[in-house]
């Protein structure tokens, strides 16, 4: 007999809090987050009639409105009638009295700083480092051999403004081994939304000769820069972006994105599944008839951990026994959609000074290019991560890299 909120002799419970009204992103957050998780559990409660004779369930998803999040999670808390809870919200305010209630809590890894050494909350990937250098603007100014480097971020996101800063940083660091790239411009000031539109950043870029632009920036943020940049004789100049990971997104665009790298924050859907857990999210989407998304794919990624920490805790499961068992996972892939997370050490970020004690021991990531309005993978597909030594900021060319 389990005595833990939110579980019955035939199910256990969890919560969703996600964002959809006023949402300013443009991107499927609380449909396409939760999609990922039920669809997770369709597979787990079908294939294997969930786990300890009890069905996993979604029994409440919350909308936070993007700004209630905090009040809506001491709801959850107070009612006490869920085992976990799934989060994927820019503005996490929740976090804390999620832990104080030590509630196993999974998570879209956005929002760094408000996860770092809380070791009841686990997302997608690692706790990540802010301010440290990015390689992969390096690498997307060696691919397309630009010399003169924009990078863009929102001055109200200290997230958005350290990705700018940190693709300079490494752009800087490889300079003479990736054709003597450098950044000439730089604006990390830009307002949320880009009310006032981009016209004259674009001409400082234009009058500064950039030949790509980086953007640290959400999809309709890009696709503004990407309007004027047409706009001003700049649509051959390729863009890299952060967050536009969005089929149905960038085939709206009508060529606008045409030749720019995407970074993804998982296994793309244009990998070969190999060994991976590709196959069967594909498979339990489809007939759930939901769309392959980032958003889901982060969902799916959550629910696999919540269903991993229940059966390393065992049957007599409870909250903090799934809370110990989930940190002492050291090699945690999601069946090969994402980087290894060491969950032993990673609830905090990797440093500039010291990269090892708490960084991953590769850094990797992973890039698709827009090719007549779809996705292809840049490199191989049956190694889709580009990685780097994880112990060193120091640049390298980067090993295509497959993890099962």
């Amino acid at each position: 007999q389990v005595d833990a909120p939110g579980v019955s002799d035939t199910e256990i419970r969890y919560t969703i809090v996600a964002t959809e009204a006023n949402n300013p992103l443009g991107t499927c957050v609380m449909q396409c987050y939760a999609a990922g998780i039920k669809a997770y559990f369709d597979w787990r409660n079908s294939e294997e009639d969930g786990i300890y004779g009890r069905q996993l369930v979604i029994s409440d998803v919350i909308d936070d409105e993007f700004t209630r999040n905090q009040e809506k999670t001491l709801e959850i808390v107070s009612a006490n009638d869920t085992f976990g809870v799934f989060v994927a919200t820019s503005i996490p305010s929740g976090f804390p009295d999620l832990y104080g209630a030590r509630v196993p809590t999974y998570v879209h890894t956005q929002s760094p700083e408000a996860m770092t050494g809380i070791e009841t909350l686990w997302g997608n990937r690692e706790v990540w480092c802010n301010g440290c250098p990015l390689r992969v603007g390096a690498l997307v100014s060696e691919f397309t051999g630009a010399t003169r480097v924009a990078t863009l971020g929102y001055g109200v996101s200290s997230s958005s403004q350290e990705c700018a800063s940190g693709m300079e940083d490494a752009i800087d660091t490889a300079r003479t081994e990736i054709g003597g790239a450098k950044v000439v411009y730089k604006n990390d000031e830009l307002a949320f939304g880009l009310p006032n539109g981009v016209g004259p950043e674009v001409s400082a870029m234009k009058d500064a000769g950039v030949d790509l632009v980086i953007g640290c920036l959400d999809l309709n943020g890009m696709k503004t820069i990407s309007d004027e940049m047409t706009r001003q004789a700049m649509a051959d100049v390729p863009m890299l972006h952060n967050n536009t990971y969005d089929a149905d997104f960038v085939a709206a665009a009508n060529g606008a994105f045409e030749g720019d790298y995407v970074q993804v924050q998982t296994r793309p859907f244009e990998a070969e599944s190999g060994a991976s857990s590709l196959d069967v999210y594909k498979r339990y989407m489809a007939k759930a008839g939901e769309p392959f998304t980032e958003m889901s794919m982060v969902g799916w990624i959550n629910a696999d951990l919540a269903y991993q920490g229940l059966k390393a805790a065992g049957p007599d499961f409870d909250r903090e026994k799934v809370i110990s068992a989930t940190n002492q996972m050291t090699a945690y892939t999601a069946g090969g959609l994402t980087l290894p997370i060491d969950w032993s050490r990673q609830h905090e970020p990797r440093t500039i000074d010291d990269p090892v004690t708490h960084g991953p021991a590769q850094d990797c990531s992973v890039l698709v290019k827009v090719v007549d309005g779809t996705f292809e993978m840049v490199g191989d597909v049956n190694k889709p991560w580009y990685c780097w030594p994880g112990d060193t900021d120091a640049w390298s060319e980067p090993i295509q890299t497959n993890f099962d």
